[in-house]
């Protein structure tokens, strides 16, 4: 276990020789998965833990990876994505051309829900989706488009319970354990490497969904990513956050109104 003067020390020491910048993280959920990995890795002193975090590229990315894991599953709260189907997606299809970001995107499978209420909606044609996280190695997981088999009982029955007609299983190809989704889903699909943190708006959307990444922020950094959201959102567009995170007591609550319970809020000014 890693103490608090500790935790400050690697802080400042990952941001000083590797460029990353943990310091607006939620010090009570950085810790608990700073000590995950320390204890996973086998590590008895931390000077040696610091040392590996500091010189060594590919073990960095390992700890990035672990720190920034996100669970996730497709069509998770499945009330969410009904508001989705019902509410939402009716209103983008009145436009030329859709784009949505999921922010903090994880494996993807999330990604692929949109995409596929997109195309129960006949919209993907006239859709992208740009789907962005930190950690490059879920990334690489989510461009295959290829998920445990097994998870797909689960997964049908958040999209039957979410408003889905069809036979899940329509969606992908069962094979050696794994679930390969279609490539016309994952045409509609960019995905890129992005962090809340450091970097900047790249585009205007019309739909932003970052659910359950903020909860492991502190207050200024989720700030940030607030008005980089509003910032990257056009007008009369949605933004859609986790069930535990909100825009209330944010700069950009005045130009909001909140639709439903659901954390989803609607973009006025």
């Amino acid at each position: 276990m890693i103490d608090d003067r500790q935790l400050e020390i690697l802080i400042n020491d990952v941001f000083e020789y590797q460029g990353f910048d943990f310091s607006g993280y939620s010090r009570a959920s950085l810790k608990r998965r700073v000590d995950r990995i320390y204890q996973l890795d086998g590590f008895k002193n931390f000077y040696d833990f610091l040392s590996k975090a500091k010189s060594d590229t590919n073990y960095f990315k390992r700890m990035v990876e672990e720190i920034t894991v996100n669970v996730t599953e497709m069509f998770r709260d499945p009330h969410f994505y009904k508001i989705l189907r019902d509410e939402i997606i009716p209103q983008l299809a009145t436009k030329p051309f859709i784009r949505i970001w999921h922010a903090g995107c994880s494996s993807g499978e999330e990604v692929f829900s949109m995409a596929i209420l997109l195309k129960e909606a006949n919209l993907l044609q006239k859709s992208l989706i740009y789907a962005t996280d930190i950690n490059p190695i879920v990334l690489d997981t989510a461009k295959k488009g290829i998920f445990p088999l097994r998870m797909m009982k689960q997964y049908s029955e958040n999209y039957i319970e979410s408003g889905g007609k069809l036979d899940f299983s329509e969606y992908y190809i069962a094979n050696y354990g794994y679930a390969k989704f279609g490539d016309d889903l994952l045409a509609k699909m960019v995905y890129s490497q992005h962090n809340l943190v450091s970097d900047s708006s790249f585009n205007e959307f019309d739909l932003i969904l970052c659910r359950n990444v903020m909860i492991y922020f502190d207050k200024d950094l989720q700030e940030r990513a607030l008005n980089l959201f509003d910032d990257s959102l056009a007008k009369l567009g949605y933004l859609a956050l986790g069930t535990k995170e909100t825009i209330k007591f944010s700069t950009i609550q005045k130009r909001y109104v909140q639709l439903n319970k659901d954390k989803i809020w609607k973009k006025m000014q």
